[in-house]
């Protein structure tokens, strides 16, 4: 398995994989998790870490540094993929590719819905560290939600 930084040329197999990844939330949210254009702001402005296996695209994290700080977002798995390690494996790819760029600790949010999430993210070293709005850009939702924020200290080597 090859983990590269998404092109252009990777917009569409970027877009499948989130959307699919996150199929579960249609649960609670009336419409995909990105579009055309929301996925063209996370490209410009941060990168896209793409897993690929003999040129099959495989899962995807975005990562954006900001000050000391990096955000990791949009992890996703092909669902035929999923419990198999690859999502740990884009997460180490993405706290790697973050220390790189110089931030010293990594945030993500999780949805509070996705309570299976907040076990695993703490498994790999990740606290909660707050709460914040469901950003508008993702509603409507069948039922109220907010998001968890969490943090990690990356270290450096």
């Amino acid at each position: 398995m090859e983990i590269r930084i998404a092109t252009g040329a990777d917009f569409d197999a970027v877009m499948r994989l989130i959307n699919a990844a996150f199929a579960i939330e249609r649960s609670f949210k009336v419409r995909d998790r990105i579009n055309h254009l929301e996925l063209e702001e996370y490209f410009g402005k941060g990168n896209f870490l793409l897993s690929e296996e003999n040129s099959r695209p495989t899962g995807c994290v975005f990562v954006e540094r900001t000050g000391e700080h990096a955000y990791l977002g949009l992890l996703s798995v092909d669902p035929s993929l999923q419990k198999q390690g690859l999502g740990r494996r884009l997460v180490a790819a993405a706290e790697e590719f973050a220390r790189e760029l110089g931030a010293h600790y990594i945030d993500l949010t999780v949805v509070n819905i996705r309570t299976e999430l907040l076990v695993i993210y703490e498994k790999l070293g990740y606290r909660v560290t707050g709460n914040e709005p469901f950003p508008p850009t993702q509603l409507p939702t069948t039922q109220p939600c907010h998001l968890i924020r969490m943090s990690k200290e990356l270290g450096h080597r």
